[in-house]
């Protein structure tokens, strides 16, 4: 069979169906597999919710249990910062593993497109959205080092005094920021698209999405950043169809991240922020 466009017109789904219990099951799954790292909780979990799902509606089935085998792969390694050769390689070997498998299974077993790449979205960018571009790091630079420093979670990131440790964690911060996009956005939102209004879609993606970031540092108070943050990139991914678009906003707040965290770290380097250096 020839792989088919899959596109679904998701504003004439109805808000709610019996199709968001077994949805909310597996994305939910993530808060045990990420926020708690228990497997022994979140892989039954995570099979309940595909079970559930088998019930209700088999399109459905496939869908969750591409976003599941994501979400398998990922857990099998920690993703806490570690910026070590060593464990780069094998969390680059994991990460893309999570994004190509759904992918592959996708586009050779299901034979169609519903995970996509769309590099240019086909609709130029409004002023406010080129605007955003500029307040994005603006709102970073004014509100992470506050929440770093004074939550005092930079101390999950490794401390970066070498000038190939400092260019480690800037690769590392970046490869996982472009990651983030490929996977719950491309993939989990896009898959859940297929189900669920934007809305509802964008929810289940961001539980996912917040879950992951606390296992890999975002914790204390960090749910108050990333929450917003993951529901505006689903957002506004709906608005400009463009991964590029969504992509350079990402990178845009992991500069400031990765800026904050040296800074933290290494008193007096980067004179840019008015919240001073632990120990400064």
């Amino acid at each position: 069979m020839p792989a088919a466009d899959t596109t679904v017109m998701t504003d004439a789904l109805p808000a709610l169906s019996l199709k968001l219990l077994p949805a909310a099951i597996v994305a939910t799954s993530a808060i045990p597999l990420y926020g708690f790292e228990n497997r022994f909780v979140g892989y039954p979990w995570l099979a309940i919710g595909l079970f559930v799902a088998f019930l209700v509606d088999r399109e459905l089935l496939r869908d969750l249990a591409l976003i599941a085998v994501g979400l398998v792969i990922v857990s099998t390694v920690s993703v806490k910062a570690d910026i070590s050769w060593g464990n780069i390689a094998v969390l680059g070997v994991v990460l893309s593993a999570a994004v190509v498998v759904p992918f592959a299974i996708d586009r050779y077993v299901y034979r169609r497109k519903a995970i996509r790449f769309p590099w240019r979205g086909g609709v130029p960018w409004s002023n406010w959205e080129k605007l955003y571009l500029f307040a994005v790091p603006f709102l970073g630079w004014l509100i992470l080092p506050i929440y770093f420093i004074s939550s005092e979670v930079y101390l999950n990131w490794p401390k970066v005094v070498e000038t190939s440790e400092v260019l480690r964690l800037f690769v590392g911060v970046n490869a996982v920021g472009t990651w983030d996009e490929l996977f719950f956005i491309c993939t989990c939102f896009a898959l859940l698209r297929r189900h669920f209004r934007p809305f509802t879609a964008n929810i289940l993606q961001a539980i996912i999405f917040v879950s992951f970031l606390w296992e890999l540092g975002y914790q204390s108070w960090g749910p108050l950043l990333t929450i917003p943050f993951a529901l505006l990139q689903g957002y506004i991914f709906t608005r400009t169809k463009s991964l590029t678009y969504v992509l350079i906003v990402h990178l845009l707040f992991d500069l400031v991240v990765f800026l904050v965290i040296v800074h933290a770290h290494n008193p007096g380097a980067l004179p840019i922020f008015f919240v001073p250096s632990p120990g400064s």
